[in-house]
């Protein structure tokens, strides 16, 4: 029998760890947490300093008999969980369970599963960190406080199966608030003049200023006219040049924020999946015989970008033999740090920075190697040279009508030559090289076009931009955004259409009840307020019981009014628009787990369910006799089939049009492009141009 008994959370991570460890070592996991508050009741003893009750969590026994049975026979017990708030106070529960002294050093913690980092962190065995577990308890107590006294209200007066949140309810806030601010917008009208230049055998573009070195800005035609008529000729002089050399620091490496972000932007993937694979990428990958299973990222929950310097070390090594000494970073200041930064943990990095991406392509899914390859080449850009560029600005003016051109020219590529990070829109920063020109010079205009714009409303938040807003509020923690995000829409408050959050008449409802009854749970200031208090329990500064009482008392009394004041919300059924086929009752749309469906409106008399089908006026070109329909697939993604499924077995994931292929009258679909949506033939090579 082993010596000594570790335990983890993972079974993936055990192997390993006890590969790492040797013959003395026995690794085995817990799971997860294996106690927690019951289900069946809120848990929390109010009359007596907000007690916590504890259970074994249903199904767990044999987990904890296996775990009691193994920690009896060892000579000493380490607690090895997540070094984060939740892993300690999963520590915590395994100490008490196993009678484990907590205040005995039983506790090891790495950033990293590699054998180095490991076999270090069990050098350095401390007690359980208490502090961090009382503010791990005092998160668990509120948001049981919250969502065991408001759901039931939320059950009884609106429907069965809702919920509501600290976090969850400040995000649906801000989707309505965004939603509000597009439904109020008023356009504003406004123009902008653009030109062609030449200068000897080269164009430039350039855009109208204003009048004599003065800005102006164009808000209607007649003004733009007067301007034009102000023009004589097609003759401009260079009247001023302004050379500047600018330099670019790279981002940092990523925080889990900043992974969700760029992972929705550059692989278009979801805040779930993103840490998914994230977790499997951390907990270990089997990469060959000659290393076996090893943790490819550092831990994955983190608002720090701090690096060590033996990661730095490495880096700097591939990079000087990859791209040269000129490309190795100097003193370079990184991203400001949140406030709330938890610097315990280091930023999400290789484990190697000498393991690339093109090593592991036959061990990694494809997904997993897309993630690791966005988390290596972030890593290494972060710890590569600034970027220089030289910027040039250059003024024309015509009878006192000023045009201004701006050009850019990479006179030093440095970390952009690896890694260049995303943006929301979709932008991608260009280079417009200028011809060389001297104030003095004439440059002749080949045309000169006015267009009329209208100012755009706010867009609709993405997953990415949500979980940075939260971020910049202050709401929230590394190991909520994700879970938060899919509560929202598991519950029916939002909906997904094209990639941005809208709310649903259920999450209006429901972001009301909460405005009118408790609004200090969607008020975003005393939200992030509550996240600060939690720091300050981990910090030690301040007691667990006094956070709680002094939340409780004033929610207590909002939630008795709401219970007695709220009268009952009819959700009425929306009418489909047809009959059921069963029993000829009208069908209506209803709201379920997976979205909108279709139900006969005699239920429970008859239970006919339909899924709900969208035509998109396109005739079916298999067979020429059905409609080609929106679908979703079991994953919720929409693809295109024709209406007389099975029959005809017509599908595309391409969005089909009405108009046929001009050069072999096929079918024409619109293809999603990084560049915007490209028609393109599913026959022959015909495409257009893409469009934004």
């Amino acid at each position: 029998m082993a010596d000594y008994l570790v335990i983890v959370e993972s079974p993936a991570k055990a192997k390993t760890i006890e590969r790492y460890l040797g013959k003395k070592y026995k690794v085995k996991a817990s799971i997860g947490h294996v106690r927690d508050l019951p289900r069946s009741q809120t848990g929390i003893d109010t009359e007596n300093n907000y007690e916590p009750k504890y259970i074994t969590i249903r199904g767990k026994g044999p987990v904890l008999q296996e775990l009691k049975t193994a920690a009896k026979k060892a000579k000493k017990v380490y607690l090895a969980a997540d070094p984060d708030r939740e892993g300690e106070a999963i520590a915590w529960h395994l100490a008490t369970a196993l009678n484990i002294d907590s205040s005995s050093e039983c506790r090891v913690v790495f950033n990293e599963i590699t054998k180095d980092a490991i076999i270090e962190s069990f050098k350095n065995p401390r007690p359980i960190n208490m502090d961090l577990v009382d503010a791990q308890q005092a998160r668990r107590i509120l948001d049981r406080l919250v969502g065991y006294n408001i759901s039931p209200i939320l059950w009884k007066k609106v429907k069965k199966g809702l919920s509501a949140g600290r976090v969850q309810s400040v995000a649906l806030r801000l989707i309505i608030d965004r939603e509000n601010e597009i439904k109020n917008f008023v356009p504003e009208e406004y123009w902008s003049i653009e030109s062609t230049f030449e200068k000897g055998t080269k164009t430039f573009e350039a855009m109208f200023y204003g009048n004599d070195n003065e800005k102006v800005k164009l808000t209607n035609e007649d003004q733009v006219k007067s301007i034009l008529k102000q023009i004589k000729g097609k003759n401009f002089e260079v009247v001023n040049v302004v050379k500047k050399e600018r330099k670019r620091n790279p981002s940092p490496a990523f925080t889990t924020s900043s992974l969700q972000q760029e992972a929705a932007r550059k692989l278009n993937f979801r805040a779930k999946k993103t840490m998914m694979l994230a977790q499997q990428l951390y907990e270990g990958i089997d990469i060959g015989k000659k290393e076996g299973t090893v943790g490819l990222i550092t831990y994955m929950r983190t608002d720090s970008t701090r690096i060590s310097e033996t990661a730095k070390s490495e880096a700097f090594q591939y990079i000087n033999e990859k791209y040269g000494k000129d490309y190795v970073i100097g003193e370079i200041k990184q991203g400001k740090k949140s406030a709330n930064a938890q610097d315990a943990h280091e930023a999400i990095r290789p484990t190697s920075a000498l393991r690339s991406p093109d090593q592991l392509k036959d061990v990694l899914s494809r997904d997993q190697l897309r993630l690791y390859r966005l988390i290596w080449e972030r890593f290494i850009a972060s710890q590569m040279a600034p970027a220089v560029l030289d910027t040039v600005t250059v003024d024309l003016v015509n009878s006192g009508v000023q045009f201004r051109a701006n050009g850019s020219q990479v006179k030093f590529p440095g970390f952009m030559k690896l890694y260049i990070e995303g943006t929301d829109d979709q932008s991608e920063e260009t280079t417009k090289l200028l011809p060389e020109m001297a104030v003095g010079d004439k440059v002749k205009s080949l045309d000169i076009e006015p267009k009329q714009h209208f100012t755009q409303p706010p867009p609709r938040y993405t997953e990415a931009r949500l979980v940075k807003e939260l971020e910049e509020l202050g709401i929230g923690r590394p190991s909520t955004y994700a879970p938060t995000l899919d509560v929202i829409q598991k519950r029916g408050y939002v909906q997904l259409d094209t990639k941005r959050f809208v709310p649903t008449e259920l999450g209006e409802i429901v972001h009301q009840f909460m405005l009118e009854f408790f609004p200090e749970i969607i008020n975003i200031e005393f939200t992030a307020k509550m996240e600060e208090d939690l720091d300050k329990i981990e910090e030690g500064r301040t007691e667990w019981v006094k956070i709680i009482d002094e939340f409780y008392r004033d929610f207590e009394k909002h939630v008795k009014h709401a219970d007695e004041v709220m009268e009952k919300i009819e959700i009425k059924d929306e009418p489909a628009g047809e009959d059921c086929e069963k029993c000829g009752a009208p069908m209506v749309f209803k709201l379920g787990r997976f979205g909108k469906f279709m139900a006969c409106s005699n239920f429970p008399d008859c239970r006919n369910t339909k899924t709900i089908i969208k035509p998109i006026g396109v005739k079916c070109p298999t067979c020429n006799e059905g409609e080609i329909v929106e679908r979703k697939s079991k994953t919720k993604r929409i693809f295109y089939g024709c209406n007389r499924y099975p029959e005809c077995d017509f599908v595309s994931w391409d969005k089909p049009i009405s108009r046929p292929c001009p050069k072999c009258s096929s079918l024409l679909v619109e293809k999603k492009l990084k560049k915007g949506i490209q028609i393109q033939c599913t026959k022959c090579d015909y495409e257009e141009a893409p469009s934004q």
